[in-house]
């Protein structure tokens, strides 16, 4: 009866002859894990001798592949062999996260609870196919909407159909090098007793592509930033030098010498989470990078504004202190991901598409393009590849060939502003919302003598209803118009226009405007030597608008009688006809053309 059983068993795996005399042997491998479809095993047995034993053969071979992946050596599940492995990975806290979000995202979704040994490279082909089609992993079949938020909201245009995106190849590379390094763990541990891994193509390398800014873009980027001196100080630094974002982030005064123009890179800030750590460099390599002339003043401004703050507060900066800190003592680093995100949001308002590691890019095209041998460039950016026994010992790249390299990439940087811009002569350049327009709406009409000194300007409902605003807006532009001095008065009553000094930009303008007042200073005092911005305060504190004048200081006589000549006209108020109310004025002389210095003239 036995015998009789086992003969009618049913033989697993088929063996079929082909119109082409070869054999097909098919075996059942079971449920695909991550598409859900069956999983036959197939080979095919050209005609030759002993065609059907070799085909016996390859079909008892095809069982025992998948009666290993049906009861491996161990019944630990990927998901426990992953786990085991990321205890044991030694890499940095970021990288260790990134992997760990992968894991979490696109494999243990879809075989973490397979069985390690189960899963065969025809389920990692399938798992990289899935990945390239979609990478959040959406059914295909039913209509969905990818929303702005998770949270409950009102949809608007930011909420749209899905749209399959693959994910990125070089990170499908990157859970591929994760889930080879699990296997071969696990090979080592004799959890398993294969790699299916190595029997898996990864997707191919993506070429090369940097993209650094260019010339142009480079000035355009560094003139935005110089608005801020500390913050156009550190987007120089990230262009003179090409160090990463965590070593800038986490340079000190200590590793900073102007006298010889050089500068240490010994660590980095990275983030884990929100807190930051400082830790060795990428390459764990210290460098040394020489200075250009120009950088060396950079950091020597920057150095002398960070000690006057510090100084202001009653703080000492001290050598371990922060190149780039927002404390005052430069006791905390920035924050790396903030650094990013103020350049990317910069990049965009300049309409821009680039990030802040192309600047490591445009330092390694510029040295190339200024001659520099590929070998000094691979030093100063700190990478491992370029010579590694010269690397290492950073002290070697203080050579000539460096200073050549500082040198050849300071002569192409742009030119730094002449000082800083103020915020009013900014907001009038390029105002960027709301209410910088409409402050410089209602200083126009200021400057223009539509609303005269002492008078209203509109009432803030009457303004917002005009401009189609929100009183809120119109009120912070009030603010504003109150920090430039033109609206004056207490918090609480209405504000009126105050006395507010004419800005000159185009000196030359301004005196072809005027030009029979020229002809007048020149016939009393000769040709001019400079150009004058002239301010007169009154005994209230008020000022009137600012005149230009040309004048020479060899002739203090004659250029004193003409500037009371201003102060008497400049004062509305004046009714006097004598020189006794001079006493209480100031005149402020600041030379805007030629090598004279400021003075103040008082009378009394």
């Amino acid at each position: 009866m036995t015998r009789a059983k086992a003969g009618r068993r049913r033989q697993r795996g088929t063996i079929d002859r082909l119109p082409s005399g070869a054999l097909r042997v098919r075996v059942y491998g079971g449920q695909d894990p991550v598409s859900g479809k069956r999983n036959t095993l197939v080979e095919v047995i050209e005609p030759g001798p002993r065609q059907e034993a070799r085909a016996e053969a390859a079909r008892t071979r095809l069982l025992n592949a998948v009666d290993e992946q049906r009861s491996p050596r161990t019944s630990a599940t990927l998901d426990q062999l992953l786990d085991r492995y990321l205890e044991t990975l030694d890499v940095g806290a970021t990288t260790h996260r990134a992997y760990t979000r992968y894991l979490e995202l696109h494999v243990r979704p879809f075989l973490g609870r397979a069985k390690a040994g189960a899963v065969g490279a025809e389920a990692l082909d399938s798992l990289y196919a899935e990945l390239r089609r979609c990478r959040d992993h959406c059914s295909g079949s039913a209509k969905r909407v990818d929303h702005r938020t998770s949270r409950d909201h009102e949809c608007d245009d930011r909420c749209r159909p899905h749209r399959c995106r693959p994910l990125a190849p070089a990170t499908i590379r990157h859970i591929h090098f994760v889930l080879n390094g699990a296997y071969s763990r696990g090979v080592r541990w004799r959890w398993v007793s294969v790699n299916p891994v190595q029997f898996v193509s990864p997707p191919a390398k993506p070429p090369p592509d940097p993209q650094p800014p260019s010339a142009a873009e480079a000035a355009r980027l560094l003139n935005e930033a110089w608005r801020d001196l500390d913050w156009g100080a550190l987007i120089w630094l990230f262009m003179t030098t090409g160090a990463r974002r965590g070593e800038l982030c986490a340079l000190r005064w200590s590793n900073v010498d102007l006298d010889s123009g050089t500068l240490t890179i010994r660590r980095a800030i990275v983030q884990d989470g929100r807190a930051l750590q400082e830790k060795d460099t990428k390459t764990h390599q210290q460098r040394r990078l020489a200075l250009d002339a120009e950088t060396v003043e950079v950091l020597r401004d920057h150095r002398e504004r960070c000690e006057e703050r510090a100084r202001a507060l009653g703080v000492e900066l001290r050598p371990e202190a922060f190149v780039f800190s927002l404390a005052p003592d430069g006791s905390a680093s920035l924050v790396p991901g903030s650094v990013t995100q103020r350049y990317s949001r910069m990049a965009v308002r300049l309409g821009l598409d680039t990030h802040l590691h192309n600047l490591r890019h445009y330092s390694a095209t510029e040295l190339i393009a200024a001659g520099v041998d590929v070998r000094t460039v691979a030093g100063r950016l700190g990478h491992s590849g370029g010579g590694v026994t010269t690397l290492r010992v950073y002290a070697a790249w203080v050579s000539e060939a460096d200073q050549r390299a500082a040198s050849g990439l300071g002569s192409r940087m742009p030119e730094r502003p002449a000082g800083p811009v103020s915020d009013i002569e900014r907001v009038r350049r390029e105002p960027r919302s709301a209410r910088e327009r409409l402050a410089v709406e209602l200083l126009e009409r200021v400057e223009s003598g539509a609303v005269s000194v002492g008078g209203h300007l509109p009432a803030v409902k009457t303004l917002a209803t005009q401009k189609g605003l929100a009183p809120s807006t119109v009120h912070r532009a009030f603010e504003l118009l109150r920090e430039w001095g033109v609206l004056v008065g207490a918090p609480r009553e209405r504000p009126k226009v105050g006395a507010f000094p004419r800005p000159v930009d185009d000196v030359g303008a301004v005196a072809t405007d005027d030009g029979a007042h020229r002809r007048q200073i020149e016939s009393e005092v000769g040709p001019a030597e400079s150009y004058f911005s002239v301010v007169v305060r009154g005994p209230d504190g008020s000022r009137y608008p600012a005149r230009v004048v040309a004048g020479s200081l060899e002739h203090p006589g004659t250029f004193r009688a003409h500037l009371l000549g201003i102060a008497r006209v400049e004062d509305p108020r004046n009714t006097d006809a004598g020189d006794s109310w001079v006493g209480q004025y100031e005149i402020a002389v600041v030379p805007i053309v030629g090598k004279a210095e400021p003075i103040v003239f008082r009378w009394g």
